[in-house]
């Protein structure tokens, strides 16, 4: 007979200790916070047959769990943070889904004083990586091991296999592995979505740049719906259409998927609800996160810092309901092609889109190297592959252009990659022209275009800034005639010193 959780112990029992010896030292694992995506991570853990003793600061969130979502399983319940302790196997393995920031370290220092050397403590929520690197460093001086692990998929894949992005301490993973890997989600050929990323804060940086590509693909996203909206006139019935059928070819992926669903829902009046929903779009950091990162380090992500400014923009409905009443725009052009529209708004959007995910895996390089990392760049595609909110058949092309070449400097160097753009930018351009031509913004869009023609741009108008920069702060310049590494200043007034300010790379 399965041993049963303290909430399912018999009532006024007189003997206090029996529900306890029962469940001494029987889970696997603890999680603290039975919030949606807690929850639904013991209950994956739970169908996987693993044991999990669970814990709410607000106690009676355990007992209403017990008694419901729980109900039936081997779930164990407990009622403060060294019962969950005693319940667990050692080393003890304590996973937290606990709101990020302070709330993070509260809880740590709330469990530390009931754990041994050698016991992990594993934070799942959205933390800044910053903050697991610092905890990393300050628990292992304590012989406790860290994992920072990102974990999305929202609340369907936490139940049903997410994508586990985990770092920390290496020497925890071991002991974490084979659980991580049982829930996560599967690819085709079985391989789970989750694989050690790097030490310290690794994972949940790896979570961070993820969800800022997810801020990107959810901006082109709308972007490609305003066009069809606004360009040739496309009802929500048609837009279901349009999206159902990009989701059967390479556009397939999870967000298309539901913005197709999206489109089909009716409201209790049997109209589209899309069109009921107020257009001010909210956001909980982790893109501006991203963005900060990349101006840190210097790695032009453009297309994620749009995403994140389109939803600030957004977020001025007032202000732009009396623009629009004051600020004109252009006129309707006459009536569009819709099939050819709507084509080259599809390779628009998958042109930006591949643009997207090589910036966001320039980021992922630079942070590697200033940070020490080891980060396995097709392993991480392979991870996002399945579970994840920007699950797609696009990133198993990621995956393959890093099986080809481990050492791959950027994405739009890939033969596949460099191919579809090539193939495909007059359709891009095109769209962008006609956005510009009705008036419709395109930031992600327009940005995206614009990395793609820099960067494939051998010569660009930056001797002019070193000029202006030398001009009004001696801030000196490289010749084209020189080798690299030598600066020059020139007195351009005829007034100025010969001495020059300090260089260096921002």
């Amino acid at each position: 007979m399965p041993a049963r959780s303290r909430a399912n112990a018999p009532a006024a029992n007189p003997n206090v200790e029996w529900g306890v010896q029962q469940i001494m030292q029987s889970c696997d694992i603890g999680l603290i916070g039975l919030a949606v995506m807690g929850q639904n991570l013991v209950l994956n853990m739970n169908d996987h047959g693993y044991r999990v003793a669970v814990f709410n600061r607000t106690v009676s969130k355990v007992d209403e769990f017990l008694s419901r979502e729980a109900a039936g399983t081997q779930v164990v319940g407990t009622h403060s943070i060294p019962e969950l302790v005693q319940a667990l196997k050692k080393p003890r393995r304590v996973m937290l889904m606990v709101k990020a920031g302070d709330t993070v370290d509260q809880m740590i220092g709330s469990i530390l004083p009931h754990l041994e050397k050698g016991d992990i403590i594993i934070d799942g929520g959205n933390s800044h990586y910053p903050d697991s690197n610092r905890r990393a460093k300050a628990l292992a001086e304590k012989g406790i091991l860290f994992i920072g692990t990102g974990v999305s998929g929202g609340e369907e894949g936490a139940r049903h296999g997410p994508s586990i992005m985990p770092g920390g301490n290496p020497a925890a993973w071991p002991r974490v592995k084979e659980i991580f890997q049982a829930i996560a989600a599967k690819v085709e050929d079985g391989t789970p979505c989750c694989d050690w990323v790097g030490e310290d804060g690794a994972g949940h940086y790896v979570k961070m740049v993820h969800n800022g590509i997810e801020y990107g693909d959810m901006q082109l996203i709308c972007e490609a719906y305003h066009l069809l909206k606004e360009g040739i006139g496309l009802s929500a019935a048609e837009l279901h259409d349009v999206f159902d059928e990009w989701n059967r070819g390479e556009l397939d992926s999870f967000l298309i998927e539901i913005t197709s669903q999206i489109f089909a829902k009716k409201d209790e009046d049997r109209t589209p609800l899309i069109d009921k929903i107020l257009d001010s779009a909210g956001q909980k950091g982790t893109g501006k996160w991203t963005g900060i990162s990349a101006l840190e380090m210097g790695t032009p992500v453009t297309l994620i810092a749009e995403a994140v400014f389109a939803r600030c923009l957004s977020a001025l409905k007032a202000e732009r309901v009396a623009a629009s009443k004051i600020l004109a725009g252009p006129k309707r052009p006459a009536d569009q092609d819709r099939k050819s529209f709507t084509e080259d708004v599809r390779r628009a959007l998958y042109c930006s889109k591949v643009i997207s995910y090589a910036q966001g895996y320039m980021l992922l390089r630079d942070a590697a190297k200033e940070q020490g990392w080891n980060l396995n760049l097709g392993g991480i595609a392979l991870m996002w592959r399945g579970g994840c909110i920007i699950r797609s058949r696009f990133l198993g092309k990621i995956k393959e252009a890093y099986d080809k070449n481990p050492q791959l400097t950027n994405l739009l160097l890939d033969d596949f990659f460099s191919g579809l753009l090539n193939d495909y930018q007059s359709s891009w351009r095109r769209a962008i022209i006609q956005a510009i031509q009705i008036g419709v913004p395109t930031p992600a869009f327009s940005t995206a275009l614009s990395f793609y023609d820099g960067f494939r741009t051998a010569y660009l108008p930056a001797n002019l800034l070193q000029a202006q920069r030398d001009f009004f702060g001696a801030h000196t310049y490289e010749r084209v005639d020189k080798p690299r590494g030598e600066f020059f200043h020139t007195n351009w007034t005829g007034r100025g010193g010969r001495v020059s300010s300090g260089s260096y790379n921002a």
